[in-house]
């Protein structure tokens, strides 16, 4: 019997340096888990970095390599309403007892490294290791493991991947890694690591050169989207996408993947390109992927907070996109999948994002924006001042101010309903941050009331409403990711 509960694991975990506050430095975890047995070296490892796609990916992988029968870990951030989602096992969140144990387990260890080091573990640092010896634990066959933020100097990175998968780099925590996608390229490269295998999203030339030279250097055997594998076709389908894929080791058609979105048709060619590289697939050896084993695993895929619609009449979208590269892909996706007529934009975002460049992406497709903040006060941007932002924009006329997330959806769904050309033909999107996608989702996916998140905020100031019920840490876009996008929370969306 544990001597904590879940909510004071929680309390101990958010008084430590929070995941946003970088320190570079793998000193700290690396005597962490060396303390512990290395148990990030039990298992292979797929690891993830990248600007925008990487939880996506990550979860279309995991799903795939539970369809060809393997026992999966997969470790993502930020989270969305718990942070249990962070460790899965077999695709499933950890349990509130077995987060628990997990702490204690490491809390000794954790002493002696908080006493020995300038400065104490993280958050991320202290998760990390936590997901890693429950990975070794349990025991999987295969870990799938997204950084926090960047890649060389993330707490992911005292393992080595067999897998390296770089997601598209663009610029996101620019004051952290860079002005530009070279720069961002050359920190996200650093988890290309000796002997293994780097698999690479679509990128702009300037970056394939950073990542191949980094690749070279190491000895890691290379798979570039666009040359050694791809998407083929793409059609779209009810409650999703059905495509035909190049792999590394064949091509497989009619795969159906239920998500919506051009981007999620990329980022299914990396994941099958990842799950072939690890299982050593080329046309030499064709058979060990088959197109009913990817049939198998995209049917189960799910990306909460992804182009997610949570209710109907009016139709509402979440979706944690967070920077412009990001919210480019949102805009197009709405674009193609529905036709609304009006869409309502809700957006909460951080204040240390790209702001103006969200509400130009968006403001093609959103006749009204109604900006609010989240509950993460000391980084989200206050509602007035996006409001101010979104006026040079959209226009005064086309702008509404709510401060609390609950009444901006309110008046979000009165004005899509109000205005709608025809019964029904009016939306909303929820977007800005994975923060504000997680409090959004907590306010409108109604769950069984023991299904509830529990514990506390990291930031405070939770919103009003009965389905929002305190949950433990918020996520965060900086996870010790993101990004995407993300990387975040941030995280990703994509």
């Amino acid at each position: 019997m544990s001597d904590l509960s879940y909510a004071e694991v929680s309390a101990r975990l958010q008084q430590r340096w929070p995941e946003h506050k970088i320190e570079p430095s793998l000193e700290r975890v690396r005597r962490l888990v060396e303390l512990l047995g290395d148990p990030q070296r039990a298992y292979p490892v797929v690891h993830l970095t990248g600007t925008n796609g990487k939880t996506s990916t990550a979860r279309m992988i995991d799903s795939l390599l539970r369809a060809a029968g393997l026992r999966t870990g997969r470790f993502t951030s930020p989270h969305l309403e718990s942070v249990r989602e962070r460790i899965t096992l077999d695709g499933e969140p950890i349990s509130e007892e077995r987060f628990v144990e997990a702490y204690e387990e490491l809390a000794p260890y954790l002493e002696v490294v908080d006493a020995e080091q300038d400065h104490p573990l993280t958050f991320f640092e202290v998760i990390t290791a936590m997901a890693f010896a429950v990975f070794a634990d349990a025991p999987v066959d295969v870990a799938v493991i997204e950084v926090g933020l960047g890649g060389s100097w993330d707490a992911t990175n005292v393992a080595d991947g067999t897998v390296s998968v770089i997601t598209p780099v663009a610029v996101d925590h620019a004051h952290l890694l860079g002005a530009d996608p070279v720069t961002i390229a050359g920190e996200k490269s650093g988890i290309i690591k000796p002997g293994g295998t780097a698999v690479m999203s679509q990128q702009s030339l300037e970056v394939f050169e950073v990542l191949l030279r980094r690749s070279a250097e190491v000895g890691a055997q290379v798979a570039r989207e666009g040359i050694e594998f791809g998407v083929v076709s793409r059609t779209l389908a009810v409650g999703g996408q059905v495509l035909s894929i190049k792999g590394l080791g064949g091509e497989y058609d009619e795969l159906f993947v239920p998500l919506h979105g051009e981007y999620q048709a990329h980022n299914a060619a990396t994941a099958v390109a990842a799950v072939e590289a690890l299982f050593g697939a080329s046309p030499e050896t064709e058979g060990r992927v088959t197109t009913e084993l990817l049939q198998a695993g995209f049917e189960q895929v799910t990306s909460p907070g992804r182009m997610e619609v949570v209710r109907q009449s009016p139709t509402i979208v979440v979706d944690a996109a967070h920077n412009p590269h990001g919210a480019e892909a949102t805009a197009a996706t709405v674009s193609e999948v529905f036709q609304f007529q009006p869409l309502i934009g809700v957006l909460g975002c951080m204040k240390d994002k790209d702001v103006y460049g969200l509400l130009e992406a968006y403001e093609p497709i959103m006749e009204t924006v109604v900006c609010t903040r989240n509950s993460f006060v000391e980084r989200s941007m206050p509602a007035e001042e996006l409001g101010e932002l979104a006026a040079e924009v959209f226009g005064e006329d086309r702008v509404l101010v709510r401060p609390h997330l609950i009444d901006a959806i309110d008046d979000a769904i009165r004005l899509a309903e109000e205005n709608a050309v025809a019964l029904g033909s009016g939306g909303v999107l929820v977007t800005g941050s994975v923060i504000t996608a997680g409090e959004a989702r907590a306010l409108l996916v109604r769950k069984p009331r023991s299904d509830q998140p529990t514990g506390l905020h990291l930031a405070g100031d939770e919103l009003s409403g009965d389905e929002l019920s305190g949950d433990e840490l918020s996520g965060d876009e900086l996870s010790g990711d993101e990004l995407s996008g993300d990387e975040q929370p941030e995280g990703e969306p994509r």
